[in-house]
């Protein structure tokens, strides 16, 4: 499996053949429009930040989108949607909370857990414990609508991943990644341009945490 990010809450995927994205920007946002083709790609939140998939269909590659609560197998990965909240995108005279969905995804013997725009700490005990035994773990740590640093890492823990990947925030030098990795004890963590993994390779990790450099 190889894991690349592309900013905020972009993410491909990839193992054999086989491409997931995850909340790819659209046309229409301010981050960096990324094109791939994907086989299947999941949108956390309806916001033109995460739903941008157009982006993602591209060449032969037209994606089997998931975009809410759910149970899906798609040519063997098999993904799971659990209704969540997220005030990202939510206008100070809006009151009521967007929909966000968080994704438990099972591929290659891993479980994947995608948070999204999550934005509080107190996940549900039926989705608690629905996500139990987490290979990695996606979590937004950027405030701003979605979870902050500590509060991330507070929930990180919880969930007790094997591997934690920070994302939603902008860059190396962002404040929110440095309070993160404060938080997690690992300040000196240097980013990685891609992420290779195989089940093998998370035997006996307890909540390390793996920055991404952003494509």
């Amino acid at each position: 499996m190889v894991i690349t990010h592309f900013g905020l809450e972009a993410f491909k995927i990839q193992f054999g053949d086989m491409v997931i994205a995850l909340n790819p920007p659209s046309k229409e946002s301010k981050f960096k429009n990324t094109r791939f083709g994907s086989d299947i790609a999941l949108v956390s939140l309806n916001d033109k930040d995460m739903n941008g998939v157009e982006n993602v269909t591209f060449g032969d590659h037209a994606p089997f989108v998931v975009s809410g609560p759910g149970e899906y197998e798609i040519k063997g990965v098999f993904i799971k949607g659990f209704r969540s909240d997220s005030h990202y995108g939510v206008s100070a005279s809006e009151k009521e909370p967007r929909l966000n969905t968080i994704y438990s995804i099972a591929l290659e013997g891993m479980n994947i857990c995608f948070l999204g725009g999550l934005d509080s700490k107190d996940v549900p005990a039926d989705t608690k414990e629905a996500l139990d035994d987490i290979d990695i773990l996606f979590v937004p740590i950027g405030g701003a609508g979605v979870l902050s640093p500590a509060t991330a890492y507070e929930l990180a823990v919880k969930l007790e991943p094997r591997l934690i990947i920070p994302m939603h925030y902008n860059g190396a030098d962002d404040k929110n990644l440095k309070i993160f990795l404060k938080e997690a004890g690992e300040e000196k963590i240097a980013p990685r341009e891609k992420l290779t993994l195989k089940k093998k390779d998370l035997e006996g990790k307890e909540g390390e945490v793996a920055v991404l450099s952003q494509m």
